[in-house]
């Protein structure tokens, strides 16, 4: 019942910008730490950026042109990306920890969202 829904993939020419969403639901107090992941094919999934209280961190290779923030009351996440290259080709996905209400807290993942970026 618990899910995180990512949105907001495409296909973007370079040098365009798109904004992804991971909306939270199923009885959530709140969003702990969030964080964006990727995976491009016969790659690794690594860590793109992160969100908490206080902090965001970014991989070197988003540095300057992706954006993490969230909206507590709306209990999503978004991920702004500019100045797309084709190297940002990948599924991404959202990574959070849920305060659930009744549940105390726990880790989910969202399914994945598409992001192509042409030449």
């Amino acid at each position: 019942q618990v899910q995180l829904v990512e949105s907001g993939g495409g296909l973007v020419q370079a040098g365009g910008s798109l904004r992804l969403s991971c909306v939270a639901s199923g009885g959530i107090l709140k969003i702990n730490t969030a964080g964006w992941y990727r995976q491009a094919p016969g790659k690794q999934r690594e860590l793109v950026a992160t969100i908490t209280s206080g902090n965001t961190n970014y991989a070197d290779s988003v540095k300057g042109r992706f954006t993490i923030s969230r909206d507590n009351a709306k209990n999503t996440v978004y991920l702004q990306m500019n100045s797309l290259k084709p190297e940002d080709t990948a599924v991404y996905y959202c990574n959070a920890v849920l305060w659930l209400r009744g549940r105390g807290e726990d880790d989910y993942w969202g399914q994945g969202t598409q992001v192509t970026v042409s030449s």
